[in-house]
């Protein structure tokens, strides 16, 4: 059974609408009913009898026992938990009988974790990642028992067990589970506890964990190496949930040829697990190269989680300082500002560097389809095989997505010019101007493009001209830039990538230049009211006004039709009567045999109509 993620999961349940009396409340009901599933319900008007203890042999034949058991502790600690809350507004603290109190339910649910550790050790069906999650659910009660009683040096010593078997267990997949109990319970109470017991805070949580871990009892340290042997590696190596292995935890930070200590433990770690998630993540990047830009960008989720750590590590640091009357001219305050300068810059990079994944390629200076998903690249590949173009609303929404980003983008370049020591700093400031005016020039490339399959090229080109411009003010300064091109994307702009916009600008400004010239020739050509007719066609007139060169013959050439002798006039030819059909002269010798076969023709009926048809 997963002990540690079923506390976890009970706990914010039932804290995501109430308090601890509401938890309290639920636990209550759910060890009724996990008592009438095992039939030792008392019922009622009965008296209650004490139940004799778990044995493993139960656990091993129905896990409702050991379920019965973590409820039975859990419900002692939200008891505990439940008074705190109540009295922690009191202005005189909390006063002994309640502390004394609050210290017996911890106490009473250390012993209901106890007993349900010691049936999982002895029993056959119990894993070793259960056995171990056991015990640090006990050592994580005592923690918190020991810390009410102010017994500092106990308190350390239990939290360091819990703390060394949850770094065992950590893996990826488990290892937002441990992540609020490391974070929010256990690192803060050994800080404060050591804190109390004069340790300095210049030492990892892991030296503090190692020193105060009890090495003593063997068959806890073989169970916990038999699971990760590197958790009790000791110096500079602090195991982090999420990350394989252990990390390098560093003593100084650089930031602009400038290297100051690192003073405090919390932000060294943090700056440790910045690095190794760097490495995580190129090596992730390198060892697959059809990863879609989602899933890329995706993969930057690491190094950000570990960035912002460090960022906020620092400012509680400064946040300490102020507290404790520290003047901004002290020696510890400048090297903190000139690390929160350092760890705010890189989160802010890695931060653009993502925003310039999901642009796509060369930052989206192509019309590629970076942002769609996979079953929607398959349907744009589909459409393109095909050889059907992509509806333009789709395209000027996509175009509305990379615009989206280039204005994150240059807000986190504008944020970068807020921090400590950046404007007094000439050269930093002129990279950071010269690439906000090569993301504007990007955004105007977008904008632009939208035009363009708006069908307004005067409102393109315009914009081209204005990305051109910036693209050139912005070369001489991000062209000395170089970077990798396996390495993963961030805030620098390399030499190649200013190219190539460029010479993308310069071919679209040149080509709008003409689209926009072919349309004014084409409005001016519209413009007239009647075309005239073309001089082929007027050969019989005389051009009084000279003649015009441009409309000899008609461009382009059109069907027209062509004025031909009609069939009806051949039809009509045999009804018309000619003067010759008629009589001919008196003094014609030989006009009688003539006028006699007319006249007989004469007397015969004639046929009417166009073929014979009378009418």
């Amino acid at each position: 059974m997963d002990i540690t993620k079923t506390i976890v999961s009970l706990r914010e349940a039932a804290l995501l609408y109430g308090d601890y009396s509401t938890y309290r409340s639920q636990l209550a009901k759910k060890l009724h009913n996990s008592r009438k599933k095992l039939g030792i319900a008392t019922k009622k008007r009965q008296q209650f009898h004490a139940k004799a203890p778990v044995t493993p042999q139960q656990i091993a034949e129905n896990h409702e026992y050991a379920h019965l058991q973590l409820l039975t502790a859990e419900r002692a600690f939200a008891h505990a938990m439940a008074m705190k809350a109540s009295h922690a507004a009191d202005t005189n603290g909390i006063k002994g009988s309640t502390r004394s109190h609050i210290v017996s339910r911890l106490e009473k649910g250390a012993k209901a974790a106890e007993r349900l550790a010691a049936a999982l050790s002895e029993s056959e069906g119990a894993s070793k990642v259960d056995v171990l999650e056991a015990r640090a659910y006990v050592t994580l009660l005592k923690g918190a028992e020991h810390f009410e009683k102010q017994s500092w040096a106990e308190c350390v010593r239990n939290y360091a067990i819990t703390r060394i078997i949850y770094s065992a267990l950590s893996t990826p997949a488990k290892a937002d589970i441990f992540k609020d109990l490391l974070s929010e319970t256990i690192d803060p109470s050994i800080r404060y506890a050591a804190y109390q017991l004069k340790i300095p805070r210049t030492q990892p949580i892991q030296t503090i964990v190692l020193r105060a871990f009890d090495h003593s009892d063997t068959d806890l340290v073989d169970r916990i190496k038999a699971v990760s042997p590197s958790v009790f590696e000791s110096g500079s190596a602090e195991v982090k949930p999420g990350l394989a292995g252990p990390v390098d935890v560093p003593s100084s930070i650089t930031w602009r040829r400038r290297e100051v200590k690192i003073e405090d433990a919390d932000i060294a770690v943090a700056w440790g697990s910045v690095a190794a998630a760097k490495s995580a993540l190129a090596e992730k990047l390198s060892s697959s190269d059809s990863l879609l830009p989602r899933d890329m960008a995706a993969a930057y989720d690491g190094v950000l989680g570990a960035a912002q750590d460090a960022v906020d590590a620092t400012q509680h640091a400064i946040n300490e300082l102020k507290g404790e009357g520290v003047q901004q001219s002290d020696p510890r305050m400048q090297s903190l500002q000139i690390t929160r300068t350092a760890v705010n810059y890189e989160l802010i990079s890695w931060r653009i560097g993502r925003n310039r994944v999901l642009m796509g390629e060369r930052d989206g200076i192509s019309t590629d389809s970076a942002l769609l998903s996979k079953r929607q690249l398959k349907k744009t590949q589909q459409h393109t095989e095909n050889q059907k173009e992509e509806a333009p609303g789709r395209r000027i929404a996509r175009l509305k997505e990379k615009v989206v980003l280039y204005d994150g983008t240059l807000q986190s370049l504008e944020s970068i010019k807020e921090l400590p020591g950046v404007a007094a700093d000439e050269e930093l400031a002129a990279q950071i101007e010269a690439t906000c005016r090569y993301f504007d020039s990007l955004k105007a490339l977008a904008i632009a493009r939208s035009y363009s399959i708006a069908g307004n090229d005067t409102n393109a080109l315009a914009l081209i001209k204005y990305a051109h411009d910036k693209t050139q003010e912005s070369g001489p300064v991000l062209r000395g830039q170089t970077s990798p091109e396996s390495a993963p994307r961030n805030i620098v702009v390399s030499n190649e990538d200013v190219s190539k916009l460029d010479n993308l600008l310069s071919g679209e400004l040149l080509r709008f230049q003409a689209l926009v010239e072919i349309a004014k020739l084409r409005a001016k050509g519209t413009g007239a009211k009647v075309a005239p007719i073309p001089l082929v066609e007027r050969l019989s007139e005389y051009p009084s006004d000279g003649v015009d060169l441009e409309n000899i013959v008609a461009y382009p050439p059109r069907l027209d039709a062509i004025p031909v002798k009609p069939l009806y006039l051949d039809v009509a030819f045999n009804h018309v009567d000619y003067p010759a059909k008629h009589g001919q002269p008196a003094s014609a010798p030989k006009a009688a045999p003539a006028q006699a076969a007319v006249s007989q023709e004469e007397a015969k009926p004639q046929k009417r109509g166009w073929f014979g048809f009378g009418r």
